[in-house]
Formats: structure tokens, sequence, C-alpha cells
């Protein structure tokens, strides 16, 4: 990997992780396109796209930093300080308590099926292209059908569960995460800009999680240059992921998310032309 490579790693994974496109999807089809994704040692690759999610989830962060600060200080002080009915909670002392439901499927399931999602299986590009469709389609069916009236106050603890179990799909590669929440939230009656907004605070324990214990588990191959280049991705992917949150919000206040089911449909038929063609090994 050069310094443009990793630069342009960065950018990719910025732009792609917050919308419903798959930041993993793309980032595979240019790994392999650039010949950085190695077959004897595909963890590699799933290590280094962990980690540079780290600066995506630090965009996060600062972009949400006030709701995040509010959502610790009145869980702590309703549920540590003060004890209070869940019913009578504030909502932020609530999202702090949906967030934690919601982070649970993810973490059991990420954890029991470690070596298969480090595994090369999970870099196929059929199995990807098959993903950027199938999740367009299921995008699609709760663009029509969902009723879309839900905003924060009237998220459940259930509604928080059943997200976090369509967090769980965005283990496959393809199906992005902000993809599989969104389109759950949807599904669940919740207005877009809820349901980005929801995805978005969802995603932090645990990206934050995986991003550092594959940082921990890479030392074992990481030499200076590429440290630099994945330090160097990672700054990118922070400075793009922020942009990216912004436009998504303001996007979703008034449109509807069928322009990114036409993009995940065209890169799925594209990438199965391209591997049908030989043009790009799977």
């Amino acid at each position: 990997m050069n310094i443009w490579e990793a630069i342009l790693l960065g950018i990719i994974q910025g732009l792609t992780e917050f919308l419903p496109i798959s930041s993993t999807g793309h980032l595979t089809v240019a790994g392999k396109l650039m010949h950085l994704i190695s077959d004897k040692h595909p963890e590699e690759w799933t290590a280094f796209i962990a980690v540079i999610q780290l600066g995506t989830v630090l965009a996060v962060i600062i972009y949400f930093w006030k709701d995040i600060w509010q959502i610790i200080f009145d869980f702590l002080n309703q549920n540590v300080k003060k004890r209070t009915k869940f019913s009578e909670q504030k909502l932020n002392s609530r999202l702090g308590w949906f967030i934690i439901i919601g982070t649970i499927p993810v973490g059991i399931i990420g954890i029991s099926l470690k070596k298969i999602i480090e595994g090369a299986l999970t870099k196929d590009l059929y199995v990807i292209a098959s993903s950027l469709i199938g999740l367009a389609i299921l995008l699609a069916i709760a663009e029509k059908f969902a009723s879309l009236k839900k905003d924060m106050e009237k998220i459940t603890k259930w509604d928080a569960f059943w997200v976090g179990v369509a967090q769980c799909f965005a283990l496959i590669p393809g199906s992005s995460r902000s993809g599989t929440t969104i389109t759950g939230g949807l599904f669940l009656g919740m207005n877009r800009e809820t349901a980005a907004r929801f995805s978005f605070l969802l995603s932090i324990p645990a990206v934050l999680a995986s991003g550092f214990l594959e940082l921990y588990e890479a030392r074992k191959f990481l030499d200076p240059s590429m440290a630099f280049h994945m330090i160097l991705s990672t700054v990118f992917a922070f400075i793009f992921g922020y942009i990216s949150i912004d436009m998504l919000l303001k996007y979703l206040r008034k449109n509807t998310t069928f322009v990114f089911v036409y993009y995940r449909v065209a890169l799925g038929v594209l990438i199965l032309i391209l591997l049908y063609s030989h043009l790009i090994l799977p």
C-alpha cells in the first residue's frame, strides 16, 4: 500500500460508512482492484477496515457530542445517582438504555462468528454483490410500506432490540451497518431522520469495541509503514465521515432513501458483471 492508496481508502470509508451503501463492500472492491487483499491472510484486511472505522466513529462522537454528553449525564443521574422508574426517565436516559439493549445482539453474534468474519468468505465479491442487492430490496419495501411516524420520543425498548438484531446483519459484507439499522428502524415505523440518528448512535459501542480489538490484534503484523498508512486512512475517514453524517441527515429530512436503493442495485449488478467477465477476482 502506498500513501495515495491509503488516502483513497480513507475517503471511501468516510463517505460510505454512514450512507446505507456498505463501506466494507466499497473498500473490499477497491482493495481487490488495487491488489491489497491477501488470500493467505484475509484477517489483515479485516483488521485494516475495523481500525480505520475508528476514524468514522470519532466523527460520530464529535458530531453528536452534545447529545452523547447529555445521554451519559442523564443516564448516570437517573440510574446510578438517583434511581428513577424507566417510564419516568428523560429521553436521553432512555436512549442510554436503548443503545445498551441494541448493542447486545451484535456483541454476542460478533464474538461467536469472529473467525468467519475474519475469513476469506466475507471478502468474497459474490457475497458482497448479493448483499448489496438483497438489502436494497428490503430498504425499498420499508420505504414503500412503513409508517415513518416515530420520532425519538416514541422509540421503545423493543424497537432498540430489533434494530440491534438488524445491526447483526451488517456483519455480512455488503449489507452496511447504517443500511441494516436504518432499514430496521424504518420497518419499525421510525421516520427517516430518527432512524438515521439512532443508527449512528447505536454504531458507537460496536465500532469502538471491534476497532480497538482489531487494533490490538493487528500489532502482530503492523510494521511502521503499515501503521503510518493505517493512521493516514483513519484521519481521512474521520474528515469525510463527518461530512457524510451532516449530508445524510439533511438529505433525509426531505427525501426518501430510494437513491440508495438504486445505487446499491446498480453497484451489485456491476460487480457481478465484472466477476463474470473475469475483470475482477472474487
